[in-house]
């Protein structure tokens, strides 16, 4: 497939049609579910959508099977002269004719605010094109790179005509920054997908003979934000009946976990990327998040919808997104993350307790309709504002 080829991938949006530039950075996880998530729902309710991402990131979320155009944009990690002018003149072309940009993440919503306010020269392009970013990260940084990070930020939230946060701390922390709006923007876990084995049959196939091993199951890049050290700190204290951790993910971290988890002799294995995560969840007795922060944990939402007992650090949007139905314990603290795994494991009625409770939470969060029905709103109320 050619360039052009790759960069168009459906057909332009009809004349007096919305049309929406959706803007994300390379993404592997809840960004680009959330993004496909949008796209599919807001060309449903036909608006024109074109998705600008790095290559590769079509292939793993199927932008273009949602009815999106695909324009291919290389937004990196990290900024840089010529990679940056380059982005920026991609984007400029993809927001030919668009109402509205809404950029995910802060690069994304850096190189979009450029674009449009470089705008002038180019036909169509029109500076004044309402900005939505969601925000949905804290910055967790440090030294310089934490003051880079607080720069572009405040930039960003200043910059955008709306700032959506994925948890009510990142809407504050917005406001602090000069936002001129800022909301509550959720972000719904797509439905999973029913599991191809029951409880019985998942547990047989990842523990064997021992299949009346506890299982405790982690989910998640293997990154510094997921502090999968904290939870290898208390597994060496998750009783007695020899529970077997479990980490799904891949990432940056994972050398140093395997090594220590070889050191030390822990009862915990790296099972790197996987596609069968239901099958995962109906194996586990806890799943557990250890994170030094989190807005609207993907992993927390399915475990509980499934009715799988959660037990996560209090960080972030957590605590507002489980209610009483998780075991939430302090960041950082090994000893009460591992108390609380150790106490649901030893007490199978307090687990069911929590399985019945997170059930009934999920059903108090909005899901991907109602989700992007209140996008769509903030985009029908900004364009009818300009």
């Amino acid at each position: 497939m050619d360039h052009f080829a790759t960069r168009a991938t459906a057909a332009a949006p009809e004349r007096g049609q919305l049309h929406v530039a959706l803007v994300l950075a390379a993404s592997t996880g809840g960004i680009g579910a959330h993004v496909r998530s949008l796209a599919q729902g807001l060309v449903a309710h036909g608006v024109g959508v074109t998705v600008c991402a790095p290559a590769g990131t079509d292939s793993l979320f199927g932008f273009s099977g949602t009815g999106a155009r695909f324009h291919l944009v290389d937004i990196t990690p990290t900024a840089g002269a010529r990679s940056d002018a380059a982005a920026i003149g991609e984007l400029r072309r993809a927001f030919t004719g668009a109402d509205v940009v809404h950029a995910h993440g802060l690069r994304a919503g850096l190189l979009s605010d450029l674009a449009l306010r470089t705008a002038g020269r180019f036909p169509g392009l029109r500076p004044e094109t309402p900005l939505v970013v969601t925000f949905h990260h804290a910055m967790l940084a440090t030294g310089m790179e934490r003051r880079l990070q607080r720069l572009m930020e405040r930039r960003v939230a200043r910059a955008a005509d709306l700032v959506l946060g994925a948890s009510s701390d990142l809407v504050a922390r917005a406001r602090e920054l000069g936002a001129t709006d800022a909301r509550l923007g959720p972000v719904a876990a797509p439905p999973m997908p029913p599991g191809g084995l029951d409880r019985e049959a998942a547990r047989a196939e990842l523990l064997g003979d021992h299949r009346d091993r506890p299982v405790v199951l982690a989910i998640g890049r293997l990154v510094q934000q997921k502090s999968f050290g904290l939870l290898l700190d208390a597994a060496r204290d998750f009783g007695d009946r020899d529970p077997l951790v479990l980490i799904a993910g891949e990432g940056p971290e994972e050398q140093d976990l395997r090594e220590r988890i070889a050191a030390e002799k822990l009862p915990v294995e790296l099972l790197g990327y996987r596609t069968d995560v239901p099958e995962l969840l109906a194996a586990a007795d806890v799943v557990v998040v250890s994170s030094r922060w989190e807005a609207r944990s993907l992993v927390v939402q399915e475990a509980m919808r499934v009715g799988v007992p959660v037990v996560s650090t209090a960080v972030g949007g957590v605590p507002e997104l489980v209610g009483e139905a998780a075991v939430l314990v302090p960041y950082g603290d090994a000893r009460a993350l591992a108390a609380a795994v150790r106490g649901l494991l030893a007490d199978p009625g307090r687990r069911a307790e929590l399985a019945e409770a997170g059930r009934l939470q999920a059903q108090t969060w909005p899901d991907e309709a109602a989700t992007v029905a209140q996008v769509l709103s903030t985009y029908d109320e900004l364009v009818q504002r300009g």
